[in-house]
Protein backbone atom coordinates (compact mmCIF):
# COMPACT_ATOMS: atom_id res chain seq x y z
CA UNK A 1 0.00 0.00 0.00
CA UNK A 2 2.71 2.48 -0.99
CA UNK A 3 1.41 6.08 -1.00
CA UNK A 4 -2.06 4.78 -0.26
CA UNK A 5 -4.19 4.62 2.88
CA UNK A 6 -7.70 3.67 3.93
CA UNK A 7 -10.29 4.88 6.40
CA UNK A 8 -13.70 3.51 7.32
CA UNK A 9 -16.36 6.15 7.97
CA UNK A 10 -18.98 3.46 8.64
CA UNK A 11 -17.59 1.84 11.78
CA UNK A 12 -14.73 0.41 13.80
CA UNK A 13 -12.48 -2.37 12.50
CA UNK A 14 -11.06 -5.17 14.65
CA UNK A 15 -8.23 -7.02 12.87
CA UNK A 16 -6.99 -10.46 13.99
CA UNK A 17 -3.90 -11.65 12.08
CA UNK A 18 -3.60 -15.43 11.81
CA UNK A 19 -0.53 -15.77 9.58
CA UNK A 20 2.23 -13.23 9.15
CA UNK A 21 2.91 -9.99 11.04
CA UNK A 22 1.26 -6.74 9.99
CA UNK A 23 2.99 -3.38 10.02
CA UNK A 24 0.17 -0.91 10.56
CA UNK A 25 0.82 2.80 10.07
CA UNK A 26 -1.78 5.23 11.40
CA UNK A 27 -2.10 8.98 11.84
CA UNK A 28 -1.00 8.39 15.45
CA UNK A 29 2.10 6.29 14.77
CA UNK A 30 3.18 2.73 13.99
CA UNK A 31 2.12 -0.71 15.23
CA UNK A 32 3.59 -4.17 14.72
CA UNK A 33 0.74 -6.68 15.02
CA UNK A 34 1.67 -10.37 15.14
CA UNK A 35 -0.54 -13.47 15.35
CA UNK A 36 -2.07 -13.72 18.86
CA UNK A 37 -2.35 -9.93 18.90
CA UNK A 38 -5.27 -7.79 17.73
CA UNK A 39 -5.67 -4.18 16.68
CA UNK A 40 -8.76 -1.97 16.79
CA UNK A 41 -8.92 0.96 14.39
CA UNK A 42 -11.80 3.30 15.24
CA UNK A 43 -13.97 4.78 12.55
CA UNK A 44 -12.47 7.59 10.50
CA UNK A 45 -8.81 6.97 11.30
CA UNK A 46 -6.53 6.69 8.28
CA UNK A 47 -4.17 3.73 8.16
CA UNK A 48 -2.12 1.58 5.84
CA UNK A 49 -0.91 -2.02 6.20
CA UNK A 50 2.47 -3.37 5.08
CA UNK A 51 3.40 -7.06 4.96
CA UNK A 52 6.66 -8.97 4.42
CA UNK A 53 5.13 -12.18 3.08
CA UNK A 54 1.96 -14.27 2.97
CA UNK A 55 -0.58 -12.88 5.42
CA UNK A 56 -4.14 -13.72 6.39
CA UNK A 57 -6.51 -13.31 9.28
CA UNK A 58 -9.95 -12.17 10.33
CA UNK A 59 -11.65 -8.78 10.43
CA UNK A 60 -14.77 -7.62 12.24
CA UNK A 61 -16.57 -4.38 11.41
CA UNK A 62 -19.19 -2.84 13.70
CA UNK A 63 -21.54 0.06 13.03
CA UNK A 64 -23.05 2.71 15.25
CA UNK A 65 -20.98 1.86 18.32
CA UNK A 66 -17.40 1.31 19.44
CA UNK A 67 -15.52 -1.61 20.96
CA UNK A 68 -15.13 -1.40 24.72
CA UNK A 69 -14.32 -3.64 27.67
CA UNK A 70 -17.24 -5.73 28.95
CA UNK A 71 -18.92 -4.96 32.25
CA UNK A 72 -17.20 -7.25 34.75
CA UNK A 73 -20.17 -7.39 37.13
CA UNK A 74 -19.49 -9.66 40.14
CA UNK A 75 -15.98 -10.46 38.83
CA UNK A 76 -14.97 -7.10 40.30
CA UNK A 77 -12.26 -4.67 39.27
CA UNK A 78 -9.78 -7.05 37.64
CA UNK A 79 -10.05 -9.92 35.18
CA UNK A 80 -10.49 -10.86 31.53
CA UNK A 81 -8.76 -8.21 29.38
CA UNK A 82 -7.24 -5.72 31.80
CA UNK A 83 -6.99 -2.06 30.70
CA UNK A 84 -3.29 -1.91 31.59
CA UNK A 85 -2.45 -4.42 28.84
CA UNK A 86 -3.79 -2.38 25.92
CA UNK A 87 -1.17 -0.45 23.97
CA UNK A 88 -1.22 2.60 21.74
CA UNK A 89 1.15 3.17 18.84
CA UNK A 90 4.83 4.01 18.83
CA UNK A 91 5.24 7.69 17.90
CA UNK A 92 6.18 8.21 14.25
CA UNK A 93 5.46 10.58 11.38
CA UNK A 94 6.62 11.16 7.84
CA UNK A 95 7.14 14.49 6.09
CA UNK A 96 6.34 13.87 2.44
CA UNK A 97 4.93 16.35 -0.04
CA UNK A 98 4.93 16.83 -3.78
CA UNK A 99 3.72 13.25 -4.18
CA UNK A 100 0.55 11.56 -5.40
CA UNK A 101 -1.12 10.05 -2.35
CA UNK A 102 -4.36 8.08 -2.66
CA UNK A 103 -6.84 8.18 0.24
CA UNK A 104 -9.53 5.50 -0.03
CA UNK A 105 -12.61 5.88 2.14
CA UNK A 106 -15.61 3.70 2.88
CA UNK A 107 -18.89 5.53 3.50
CA UNK A 108 -22.37 4.00 3.63
CA UNK A 109 -21.02 0.80 2.10
CA UNK A 110 -19.46 2.49 -0.93
CA UNK A 111 -15.81 3.23 -1.63
CA UNK A 112 -14.45 6.63 -2.62
CA UNK A 113 -10.99 7.91 -3.49
CA UNK A 114 -9.29 11.26 -3.20
CA UNK A 115 -5.78 12.24 -4.23
CA UNK A 116 -3.57 14.66 -2.32
CA UNK A 117 0.05 15.80 -2.60
CA UNK A 118 1.17 14.96 0.95
CA UNK A 119 1.17 12.04 3.38
CA UNK A 120 -1.68 11.89 5.93
CA UNK A 121 0.79 10.45 8.43
CA UNK A 122 2.32 13.86 9.14
CA UNK A 123 0.90 14.27 12.66
CA UNK A 124 3.77 15.19 14.97
CA UNK A 125 1.82 15.32 18.25
CA UNK A 126 -1.72 14.86 19.51
CA UNK A 127 -3.79 14.48 22.66
CA UNK A 128 -7.18 12.93 23.23
CA UNK A 129 -8.90 9.62 23.93
CA UNK A 130 -9.90 8.40 20.45
CA UNK A 131 -7.11 6.37 18.90
CA UNK A 132 -6.20 2.90 17.60
CA UNK A 133 -4.91 0.32 20.06
CA UNK A 134 -3.50 -3.21 20.18
CA UNK A 135 -3.82 -6.08 22.65
CA UNK A 136 -1.88 -9.30 23.19
CA UNK A 137 -4.40 -12.13 23.62
CA UNK A 138 -1.89 -14.08 25.74
CA UNK A 139 -2.41 -11.53 28.52
CA UNK A 140 -6.09 -12.42 28.90
CA UNK A 141 -6.94 -13.43 32.48
CA UNK A 142 -9.23 -16.45 32.18
CA UNK A 143 -12.25 -16.79 34.48
CA UNK A 144 -13.87 -20.24 34.49
CA UNK A 145 -15.78 -22.72 36.64
CA UNK A 146 -13.86 -24.45 39.44
CA UNK A 147 -16.75 -26.69 40.53
CA UNK A 148 -19.13 -28.07 37.88
CA UNK A 149 -21.04 -27.27 34.68
CA UNK A 150 -20.03 -25.19 31.70
CA UNK A 151 -19.73 -21.39 31.67
CA UNK A 152 -21.33 -19.46 28.84
CA UNK A 153 -18.70 -18.28 26.32
CA UNK A 154 -19.42 -14.67 27.27
CA UNK A 155 -17.08 -15.27 30.22
CA UNK A 156 -14.24 -15.16 27.66
CA UNK A 157 -15.20 -11.77 26.18
CA UNK A 158 -12.23 -9.57 25.30
CA UNK A 159 -14.15 -6.65 23.78
CA UNK A 160 -17.81 -5.90 23.21
CA UNK A 161 -19.65 -3.50 20.93
CA UNK A 162 -22.81 -2.70 22.91
CA UNK A 163 -26.16 -1.84 21.42
CA UNK A 164 -28.63 0.72 22.75
CA UNK A 165 -30.41 -2.10 24.63
CA UNK A 166 -28.88 -2.85 28.01
CA UNK A 167 -27.18 -6.25 28.09
CA UNK A 168 -27.42 -6.81 24.33
CA UNK A 169 -24.33 -6.49 22.16
CA UNK A 170 -24.04 -5.80 18.47
CA UNK A 171 -20.93 -8.00 18.57
CA UNK A 172 -18.76 -9.66 21.20
CA UNK A 173 -15.15 -10.62 20.50
CA UNK A 174 -14.52 -13.80 22.50
CA UNK A 175 -11.46 -16.06 22.74
CA UNK A 176 -10.92 -19.61 24.03
CA UNK A 177 -7.35 -19.43 25.36
CA UNK A 178 -5.21 -22.10 27.07
CA UNK A 179 -6.57 -22.81 30.56
CA UNK A 180 -7.28 -25.52 33.13
CA UNK A 181 -10.42 -27.64 32.97
CA UNK A 182 -11.44 -28.90 36.42
CA UNK A 183 -15.25 -29.21 36.35
CA UNK A 184 -16.58 -32.36 38.06
CA UNK A 185 -19.53 -34.49 36.88
CA UNK A 186 -19.57 -32.43 33.71
CA UNK A 187 -19.32 -32.83 29.95
CA UNK A 188 -16.46 -30.38 29.61
CA UNK A 189 -16.36 -29.46 25.90
CA UNK A 190 -18.95 -27.02 24.52
CA UNK A 191 -22.18 -29.04 24.57
CA UNK A 192 -24.92 -29.08 21.94
CA UNK A 193 -26.70 -25.76 22.02
CA UNK A 194 -28.40 -22.91 20.20
CA UNK A 195 -27.50 -19.24 20.55
CA UNK A 196 -29.57 -16.07 20.62
CA UNK A 197 -26.83 -14.49 18.46
CA UNK A 198 -25.04 -15.69 15.33
CA UNK A 199 -21.64 -17.23 16.02
CA UNK A 200 -18.65 -16.88 13.72
CA UNK A 201 -15.53 -18.71 14.83
CA UNK A 202 -11.96 -18.72 13.56
CA UNK A 203 -8.83 -20.54 14.68
CA UNK A 204 -5.53 -18.70 15.08
CA UNK A 205 -3.27 -21.59 16.16
CA UNK A 206 -3.62 -25.18 17.40
CA UNK A 207 -6.82 -27.20 17.23
CA UNK A 208 -10.38 -26.77 18.48
CA UNK A 209 -11.33 -29.06 21.37
CA UNK A 210 -14.79 -29.81 19.94
CA UNK A 211 -13.50 -30.62 16.43
CA UNK A 212 -9.88 -31.65 16.82
CA UNK A 213 -9.41 -33.00 13.30
CA UNK A 214 -11.81 -30.96 11.24
CA UNK A 215 -11.04 -27.35 12.03
CA UNK A 216 -7.71 -25.89 10.92
CA UNK A 217 -5.91 -22.61 11.67
CA UNK A 218 -7.13 -19.96 9.27
CA UNK A 219 -10.48 -21.70 8.85
CA UNK A 220 -13.86 -20.45 9.95
CA UNK A 221 -17.35 -21.62 10.81
CA UNK A 222 -20.66 -19.79 11.01
CA UNK A 223 -23.71 -20.83 12.99
CA UNK A 224 -26.61 -18.47 12.48
CA UNK A 225 -28.89 -17.49 15.33
CA UNK A 226 -30.79 -20.46 16.79
CA UNK A 227 -28.99 -23.00 14.58
CA UNK A 228 -28.17 -26.15 16.64
CA UNK A 229 -24.48 -27.07 16.79
CA UNK A 230 -21.97 -28.79 19.04
CA UNK A 231 -18.95 -31.13 19.19
CA UNK A 232 -18.30 -33.85 16.64
CA UNK A 233 -18.92 -37.53 17.47
CA UNK A 234 -15.29 -38.29 18.34
CA UNK A 235 -15.15 -35.45 20.83
CA UNK A 236 -18.51 -36.49 22.31
CA UNK A 237 -17.38 -40.10 22.83
CA UNK A 238 -14.05 -39.10 24.32
CA UNK A 239 -15.45 -36.48 26.71
CA UNK A 240 -18.32 -38.74 27.78
CA UNK A 241 -15.94 -41.46 29.00
CA UNK A 242 -12.82 -39.59 30.11
CA UNK A 243 -11.57 -39.66 33.71
CA UNK A 244 -12.34 -36.14 34.94
CA UNK A 245 -8.99 -35.11 36.34
CA UNK A 246 -7.73 -31.53 36.16
CA UNK A 247 -6.24 -31.05 32.72
CA UNK A 248 -4.93 -28.34 30.48
CA UNK A 249 -7.38 -27.26 27.79
CA UNK A 250 -6.38 -25.74 24.47
CA UNK A 251 -2.64 -25.63 25.16
CA UNK A 252 -1.01 -24.11 22.10
CA UNK A 253 -4.46 -23.11 20.86
CA UNK A 254 -6.28 -19.83 20.44
CA UNK A 255 -9.77 -19.66 18.99
CA UNK A 256 -11.78 -16.51 18.51
CA UNK A 257 -15.51 -15.99 18.18
CA UNK A 258 -17.63 -13.08 17.10
CA UNK A 259 -21.28 -13.10 18.11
Amino acid sequence: MKNRCFYNADGDLLIVPQQGPLKVITEFGKFLIEPLEIIVIPSGIRFTVLVDGPSRGYMLEVYGTHFELPNLGPIGANGLANPRDFETSAAWFEDLDGIEYHVIGKYQGAFFQSIQNFSPFNVVAWHGNYCPFKYDLRKFMVINTVSFDHCDPSIFTVLTAPSTQEGVAIADFVIFPPRWGVAENTFRPPYYHRNCMSEYMGLIIGSYEAKEGGFRPGGASLHSMMTPHGPDFGCFEKASNVDLKPQRVADGTMEEKCF
